[in-house]
């Protein structure tokens, strides 16, 4: 600009191309491109707390939006988290409290939620229970050990299986108990089938309206369980979920996930267990469910703290309102500056016969600030919808 007033501007050149020059300085001053992104994603990370979504980051805020699958564990996430003895179905001679005591001895070594279901009811019904022995876990499997010297497995039916106890005598219950929503654990003793606990996790009062919600964003919501097919399913169908991904090892998890990416998805993985921290890590986001683990939280992009489903959709729709308020920055800066700076220059000059003043110049440019400004703090009146 100072090159092609001096040279070819009017006297007095000087004083044409040094006006010229401030003006076009000031008024391209990168303020309002500056501030577009940065002021739209610190006012939507504080929109998102105010929903009780926390985020760890801008790349998961204006990520979120894009979302195409959430991936939904079923225990703690979908369901309360609170699993609780349903029905005690004892073998032979056995009556239910001795299967119960045999049952929560052995899970006192484990910290699975099924676990703790038996054990309360064990509290409940003041059994004392023996010492075990040889405890091991069995991902995705079961439990065995020894109480009282006798060799226990504790377990689903494939566990049995494996360890070569045929179930069949108390298959057509848990098959009816699966179809409830419930979970059968088979009890072995020595060998043989002794018995079968049935544990239920209530379904969260708001999963079904949260996944809706999801539907209606157009995202496709996947139900993942290591439960049955049949337990899974029956969960799925009181939440309005189709597509089941059941019998997954908590090492399998990770790899569903990235199936789902491989097909051309952009992943969001909702979890809250230890087993989960794997698929929240890998997923393009992940959301953890606030009241879970803290291994879970910290693999995870974003946290739900009110522990409910409805956060998801709240973050999704968060984030498509502040990549929206985003693009309306870049593109009202852009537009100032391509503009202003052709009129700075004298481009209209040989029109007006004027410049346009330094003073004018630099309050434009402010103006454009507090625009970027002020588009931005229009995200605080943002409400997502669908919530009742």
């Amino acid at each position: 600009t100072f090159l092609a007033w001096f040279n070819f501007g009017p006297e007095p050149w000087a004083g044409f191309a040094l006006v010229t020059t401030m003006t076009v300085l000031i008024i391209a001053c990168p303020c309002a491109l500056g501030l577009a992104t940065p002021m739209s994603i610190m006012v939507g990370v504080g929109k998102a707390a105010e929903h009780g979504v926390l985020i760890r980051n801008g790349d998961a805020l204006q990520l979120a939006g894009r979302v195409t699958t959430v991936v939904l564990d079923k225990t703690g996430t979908v369901t309360e988290g609170r699993p609780a003895v349903t029905a005690l179905l004892p073998l032979g001679e056995r009556d239910e409290l001795e299967l119960l005591r045999t049952a929560a001895a052995l899970e006192s070594g484990s910290e699975h939620p099924l676990a703790q279901a038996i054990l309360d009811a064990a509290r409940e019904r003041g059994l004392e229970l023996p010492p075990a022995s040889g405890f091991e876990a069995v991902a995705g499997h079961g439990v065995r050990g020894g109480v009282e010297g006798k060799a226990i497995l504790l377990g689903n039916r494939r566990f049995m299986q494996d360890n070569g106890i045929d179930p069949g005598a108390l298959e057509q219950e848990a098959a009816r108990l699966a179809a409830q929503a419930e979970t059968p654990v088979y009890l072995a003793v020595d060998g043989s089938l002794a018995g079968l606990v049935s544990v239920a996790d209530p379904v969260r009062a708001d999963s079904r309206q949260a996944i809706e919600r999801l539907q209606r964003l157009g995202i496709s919501v996947v139900l993942l369980s290591g439960d049955s097919r049949t337990t899974a399913a029956a969960v799925a169908r009181q939440v309005g979920v189709e597509t089941v991904l059941a019998e997954v090892l908590p090492g399998e998890k990770g790899e569903k996930v990235a199936e789902l990416q491989a097909a051309g998805e952009i992943v969001g993985m909702v979890g809250d267990g230890i087993n989960d921290a794997p698929a929240l890590a890998r997923a393009d986001v992940g959301f953890a469910i606030g009241t879970g683990t803290d291994v879970a939280i910290e693999s995870a992009d974003i946290t739900l703290m009110r522990g409910s489903l409805h956060g998801v959709a709240d973050a999704i729709a968060i984030s498509t309102a502040t990549v929206r308020n985003i693009r309306q920055n870049l593109v009202g800066a852009f537009i100032y500056n391509s503009i202003g700076i052709p009129v700075a220059a004298g481009a209209l000059y040989p029109v007006t016969g004027m410049l346009l003043n330094p003073m004018i110049a630099g309050g434009a440019m402010a103006l454009s600030s507090v625009t970027v400004v002020s588009n931005a703090n229009r995200l605080r009146s943002f409400r997502p919808q669908g919530r009742t």
